[in-house]
């Protein structure tokens, strides 16, 4: 999927259908000159429905198209003939899409599961005919209802990526390279911060035809919680992961400074982030002798006692088996 094509929040409007005109009509036949009243009731409006399609990855399907209208429903007519329902309209939206009102930004529903079914915009109901008003004292009313009014709603589509394991990150920390070469995805890959704009997905083939979903999202910047650089923009794609794998290149000054700027950014969007299984990687380790690695080790033992690590390097496939292995392992625990 380039980047270009990956769209994450949309903005729609929906109009659902109007409910149909119930019918006034009085029975007449041959030889019944005073059947009585027999006007059918009108047909129910239109439903906007929104469906989860597991095939989907990204909302691009509303990029030119944003606003949805269902049919409205026909008129009753004689001898109680209902009229048809007004044709439903269905959206299918990616898995993880978050449904909000555009003006309260209230959460109104979440779609996760394949082909469920919700419906946004209810169809007006129809009218009744005028059979139905039929009394003792009134038998032959000459009066029906008219069809409600559907609803007319706007609502903003945000999509969470759902992923296993969320790639987690400073700019430039090789999240993109990394995901390209567990994975088939090609990332756009260069040498300067913010190359990846869009969250990108990617499928790690693991052993006996097992597979797991890792996203590399954009990296993050201090007071990315409060919106600075690209902020709730990405965030927001991490709470679907299960995992969170922390990238962090071994040529940093500090790396447990990184790792706690990391982890308080995340506390500050959400803290229920932090209850997600963490594993850091020291990535670019290929810079590093075994020297350098053992005293590594010994101060990353002190600082990450609750949070397992190791030395993995994209470029010259060091630790990438042991990584799927421990990821597999976690994701499965």
């Amino acid at each position: 999927m380039t980047e270009g094509n990956f769209v994450d929040y949309v903005k729609v409007h929906l109009e659902s259908g109007k409910g149909g005109k119930g019918s006034v009509h009085l029975h007449r036949e041959k030889f019944i000159t005073k059947g009585g009243p027999d006007g059918g009731d009108g047909g129910r409006g239109g439903h906007i429905i929104v469906r989860g399609n597991k095939n989907l990855w990204t909302l691009l399907n509303f990029k030119y198209t944003r606003t949805f209208r269902a049919g409205h429903g026909e008129h009753g007519s004689k001898n109680r003939s209902t009229g048809a329902d007004g044709e439903d309209v269905y959206i299918e939206v990616p898995l993880g899409t978050v449904i909000k009102d555009a003006e309260t930004h209230e959460v109104l529903l979440e779609i996760t599961e394949d082909q469920d079914e919700k419906i946004l915009a209810k169809g007006g109901m129809g009218g009744r005919g005028n059979w139905h008003f039929k009394t003792s004292t009134n038998q032959t009313p000459r009066y029906a209802q008219p069809g409600m009014e559907g609803e007319e709603l706007d609502l903003i589509f945000e999509l969470k990526v759902l992923a296993d394991v969320g790639l987690v990150g400073f700019p430039n920390a090789g999240k993109s390279t990394l995901l390209s070469v567990l994975t088939s995805a090609k990332p756009k890959i260069a040498d300067y911060e913010f190359t990846t704009l869009k969250p990108n997905l990617g499928i790690v083939e693991y052993r006996d035809f097992q597979s797991f979903v890792i996203a590399d999202i954009p990296g993050i910047i201090e007071g990315a919680a409060e919106g600075r650089g690209l902020g709730h923009y990405f965030l927001r794609h991490i709470e679907r992961n299960s995992t969170l794998l922390f990238l962090i290149p071994a040529d940093s000054k500090d790396i447990n400074e990184e790792y706690e700027i990391l982890l308080d950014e995340l506390r500050r969007y959400n803290p229920d982030l932090l209850d997600k299984k963490r594993l850091l990687a020291i990535s670019k380790s290929d810079m590093l002798d075994e020297e350098l690695i053992a005293e590594m080790k010994t101060e990353l033992h002190k600082d990450f006692k609750d949070v397992p690590y190791m030395f993995i390097s994209s470029v010259a496939q060091l630790g990438l088996v042991e990584l799927k292995d421990k990821l597999w392992a976690m994701l499965n625990d």
